[in-house]
């Protein structure tokens, strides 16, 4: 840990400079959005997921606010992975050095996991909703026409959060190594977060069995990684500790000699 005590002001600014860094390379990540909205827009468009969908455009506006909203989560996502580090660089100065390498392992860790996320919720959950909507439409004699602001809003909506809840088994390992919780702890409550993940999955996925399984399994198997993560973190925390204590007990018998 450093030796430099610094005041609540250059904290402060500090805290200012990586906010303006993050904000300064969203900017540029964006513009580089402006250049990739296209060909992504147009990958998704021609999907197999969206194979019979004719998108429309209701509004005279609705194509300009699909490329930018597609040039701004562009920005978003790579930007993640440099915030993350600015982050890490804030608080990084008040660690110890395993902590600080501990710690920094966790930005490829988080960015893996969310890109997981994101992959799971477009490939695997948003083709059974696609297609669950759509058995619905075809059994009611309904002709779909769909606006693509609608159909690409949906599909945000659908998949995004998928990247953060793919961030579980960090928060957890995260959580754990603060003391905050425990792999008992989880075990203990293991049939109370199988029965939200249940409640989760139902409102997220299309109501059939196979769809439901999909959504649930990932969830579940989140879960138990995440309890085998806490027990690694758990046995570090209280190896650190042990070694701490064991220091602190040598200090103080040598400075009786």
């Amino acid at each position: 840990m450093h030796e430099k005590n610094m005041s609540i002001y250059d904290h402060l600014g500090e805290l200012r400079k990586r906010l303006t860094y993050i904000v300064v390379f969203f900017v540029l990540f964006v513009g580089l959005g402006l250049l990739l909205a296209k060909p992504v827009i147009l990958y998704l468009q021609h999907d197999p997921v969206a194979n019979g969908i004719q998108m429309n455009a209701f509004n005279l506006t609705d194509p300009l606010k699909v490329y930018i909203n597609f040039s701004f989560i562009i920005g978003l996502l790579l930007t993640l992975p440099f915030a993350l580090y600015q982050l890490w660089a804030f608080i990084a100065p008040g660690l110890y050095e395993n902590e600080r390498k501990v710690t920094l392992s966790y930005i490829p860790i988080t960015f893996f996991l969310f890109a997981l996320g994101l992959a799971f919720g477009y490939y695997i959950l948003f083709p059974l909703v696609v297609h669950f909507m759509g058995n619905i439409a075809e059994s009611l004699d309904i002709n779909g026409v769909y606006g693509i602001n609608e159909y690409f809003s949906f599909l945000f909506n659908l998949v995004l959060p998928f990247g953060l809840v793919f961030q579980f088994p960090v928060l957890i390992m995260f959580l754990t190594r603060l003391g905050l919780l425990t792999p008992m702890l989880l075990r203990r409550i293991r049939k109370f977060a199988y029965f939200g993940i249940l409640v989760i999955a139902g409102m997220i996925a299309p109501p059939e069995l196979i769809s439901h399984l999909t959504v649930t399994i990932p969830l579940i198997l989140l879960y138990e990684i995440s309890i085998v993560i806490a027990a690694r973190s758990f046995k570090k925390r209280m190896r650190a500790e042990q070694e701490a204590e064991y220091d602190l007990q040598l200090k103080k018998a040598s400075s009786h000699e």
